[in-house]
């Protein structure tokens, strides 16, 4: 009984782990799409930073991302 009290425990199984890890993927995949649209002229506006990409899709991919997050520390293992 003492030698199991001694062992590590995580707080987390692998599963939520690999899942967490899928969840900052998408997050960090979000932010690459949001990224760019900068301008070599600062006297000339680029209309590219209101693109699809960057007013929808970005967001909704972080906020997915952030989904996918909440679920993997809420998820509780099989026993």
């Amino acid at each position: 009984m003492k030698n199991k009290e001694n062992q590590s425990s995580f707080l987390f199984h692998k599963e939520n782990y690999i899942i967490l890890l899928i969840g900052i993927a998408v997050i960090a995949l979000g932010f690459i799409l949001m990224s760019g649209g900068g301008s070599d002229d600062p006297n000339v506006f680029n209309h590219d930073v209101f693109s699809f990409r960057r007013i929808r899709l970005a967001p909704t991919t972080i906020f997915i991302g952030l989904g996918i997050c909440i679920y993997s520390i809420f998820k509780t293992p099989k026993k």
